[in-house]
């Protein structure tokens, strides 16, 4: 299967740390995977890895198709960490306008990517505010918006909904969902359960390794338990095998 993320053995070292210690992943193409675990678990990490802003110790990595290391990979993929990561200096269009010069977009695509994404979310009464001005919720907002200029097909996407009010976190997963449904693949990490359970499969993460995955019902079923968060006990404590 040609896969949107593939690794193998997968290791991250720091110093005599092992932030990931050989990680086996496979993420179709098209899905929404839902990386699940405390935090230290390595789920940062990793996506720094996939992303090409940390280098692998050992193993094996690609996106794609392509390793991680390839210097066509950044136009494909959007990266949307937890840290809001804008210029505070400037506002809300003017950041969107960099990220979309940054890959390539003419003025007119840009300008028309800047309306939709500001109205999905729910930024247009502030788009000419210096983000520096802006609440965290509403910075974390911005940067998705950036993160989505340039329609990527692989999104990564660090805890995407903190800080967000219930009512848009609905609907940024019913855009997640249009965009699950128009080819694009979705890695998410996220601490709200009822948001693992939007997940195509989940994967539980710790101490650097994938201890369970499947779709969410499946770990339910296999953990014998209503709850993702007492699934996660079972397995981290050993009490059930992947």
């Amino acid at each position: 299967m040609d896969y949107a993320i593939y690794t193998s053995s997968l290791t991250k070292e720091f110093g005599e740390f092992k932030a990931l210690n050989g990680l086996n992943l496979k993420v179709k193409k098209g899905e929404i995977y839902g990386l699940l675990g405390p935090n230290g678990a390595g789920k940062t990490t990793l996506i720094k890895v996939l992303c090409g802003l940390l280098t692998l110790s050992s193993g094996e990595a690609k996106v794609l198709g392509k390793n991680i290391n390839h210097k066509n990979i950044a136009s494909d993929i959007g990266y949307m960490p937890q840290e809001t990561a804008l210029y505070i200096g400037l506002t809300v269009h003017q950041n969107m306008q960099f990220y979309g010069k940054l890959f390539g977009m003419d003025d007119k695509l840009i300008e028309d990517r800047v309306s939709q994404l500001l109205d999905f979310v729910d930024l247009n009464n502030w788009r000419n505010e210096l983000v520096q001005n802006l609440s965290g919720g509403m910075k974390h907002r911005a940067s998705l918006a950036c993160t989505l200029m340039h329609e990527p097909k692989l999104l990564f996407l660090d805890e995407p909904t903190v800080g967000v009010d219930p009512e848009l976190r609905i609907s940024f997963w019913d855009y997640f969902n249009n965009l699950k449904n128009d080819g694009t693949t979705i890695l998410i990490t996220t601490h709200y359960m009822d948001e693992a359970r939007r997940c195509d499969r989940v994967g539980f993460m710790n101490h650097g390794e994938l201890i369970a995955e499947g779709k969410p019902q499946e770990i339910l079923e296999k953990a014998g338990t209503d709850s993702l968060e007492d699934a996660f006990l079972k397995f981290s404590k050993g009490r059930i095998k992947i």
